[in-house]
């Protein structure tokens, strides 16, 4: 107990990454690996907030893709030998863990297919194709950086990102419609009899559960795929991206119990269950 108590305050203590990542399950996951692993995820981090920040940002859609494009550049500068001087870093874990450029871009393309338009139900398969830009290539990155066998860590990559970005989907419905964005699948809408794709229309619809259901099942689906991937893996390897699959997890199925009727508390995990994860996963 004294040598848990032990652990519990060093990974207390361990600085937190600028951004959003500081309170996340993010943040929780990636503390316990080794250094330099560490610090080639928050390489990582720090790439995907950047772009995410553009995409985000209230500037004009062409402000956006101009800057995503920059964003291109620079990374093809990288992977012909000229990163630029801020990049150092990121390179450092480029060179060291053979993170491919494919995948950069392909974030840095779902950050164009946000800023291009704002994505109101789409179909299912370019639902699909949105999820594996902005989350499954961010897996393919950091599986490499975990160290996991390609073939398994490409498998976990595809589920566990395409889980945990589905789960981002439902938690985040609110916010969305508030910028006018709607992410549930135009065949969720079907299955509710919901004809528009006003978000906020949407969003209050009193049938809205059954949209929301559709998509629960689709990332409970992916979650149990990604729990065969990791079950054949080594501890070693798995450690960072357990714990990220049960704080989500958990998060869905605590939005589940809470239901989809207006007014929708936002559901978090806190800060404290997440060290008990990050510690359950880390140290036992």
């Amino acid at each position: 107990m004294q040598e848990t108590r032990q652990e519990t305050t060093e990974l207390e203590k361990q600085p937190m990454p600028a951004g959003r990542a500081g309170n996340s399950s993010f943040y929780f996951a990636m503390r316990i690996l080794p250094r330099e692993q560490r610090g080639a995820m928050f390489e990582v981090y720090s790439f995907c907030k950047a772009v995410d920040d553009i995409a985000d940002s209230n500037a004009a859609r062409c402000w956006r893709l101009r800057r995503l494009t920059d964003w291109r550049g620079n990374i093809d500068a990288l992977y012909l030998g000229r990163p630029p001087a801020n990049l150092d870093s990121l390179t450092r874990a480029v060179e060291r863990f053979s993170l491919q450029r494919e995948d950069f871009l392909a974030v840095i393309e779902g950050m164009e297919m946000d800023s291009a338009e704002d994505i109101r139900a789409p179909a299912l398969d370019r639902l699909d194709f949105y999820c594996d830009r902005v989350a499954s290539a961010v897996g393919r990155l950091s599986v490499r950086i975990f160290g996991l066998e390609p073939r398994a860590g490409l498998l976990l990559a595809h589920h566990l990102g395409r889980a945990l970005q589905l789960t981002n989907i439902l938690r985040d419905i609110d916010e969305d419609a508030a910028a006018g964005r709607l992410y549930l699948p135009a065949e969720a809408l079907a299955r509710a009899g919901i004809a528009g794709t006003e978000p906020q229309v949407v969003v209050s619809d009193p049938v809205i559960g059954t949209a929301c259901d559709f998509v629960v099942e689709l990332a409970r689906d992916h979650f149990a795929k990604a729990d065969e991937v990791l079950a054949g893996c080594p501890r070693r390897a798995t450690r960072a991206p357990k714990i990220m699959e049960e704080a989500y997890r958990q998060m869905l199925e605590e939005m589940v119990a809470r239901g989809w009727s207006w007014p929708r508390n936002r559901v978090h995990v806190s800060k404290p269950h997440l060290l008990r994860i990050a510690l359950r996963h880390a140290f036992i």
